[in-house]
């Protein structure tokens, strides 16, 4: 079904991805796009579960719009291993003011497909989603 605010929507492979991410833990993050053309999100990219952080950024184009989901392994406080998905909504200043308009009116019903979602980060710049950020906001 198409969001009424946009007109996109979001292919039944986003949200079994995300699952398989979730559930399952076969992969490290996944990187969503719009395609304009088709009106829909799609997945763009899958990261396997061995890849970092590094390998996760080094994925984002500098001058485009995604949704991305990453799952966050850390150690707490308590010395316990722990987990967190994060989404983050990369949207450079570089980008097209069109493509920012049509990811950020197509974000909200996008996020409520993928449920289970713990933190949201929205990221202008590499620096609003350094490694520090991802931690700060884990614990």
């Amino acid at each position: 079904m198409a969001n009424a605010v946009s007109g996109m929507a979001v292919h039944d492979d986003c949200k079994l991805r995300f699952l398989e991410l979730k559930a399952k833990r076969t992969h490290r993050f996944i990187i969503y796009k719009i395609e304009e053309k088709q009106k829909q999100v799609i997945v763009e990219k899958v990261g396997e579960p061995a890849q970092t952080y590094e390998d996760f950024t080094a994925n984002l184009p500098v001058d485009e719009c995604r949704y991305c989901v990453f799952d966050f392994d850390f150690v707490n406080a308590e010395n316990c291993q722990k987990s967190k998905i994060f989404f983050i909504a990369w949207s450079p200043d570089t980008s097209r003011i069109r493509s920012k308009m049509i990811y950020a009116s197509t974000k909200e019903r996008f996020k409520r497909e993928l449920d289970g979602i713990q933190v949201e980060l929205q990221a202008t710049d590499p620096t609003e989603m350094d490694l520090d950020v991802i931690k700060s906001r884990a614990y």
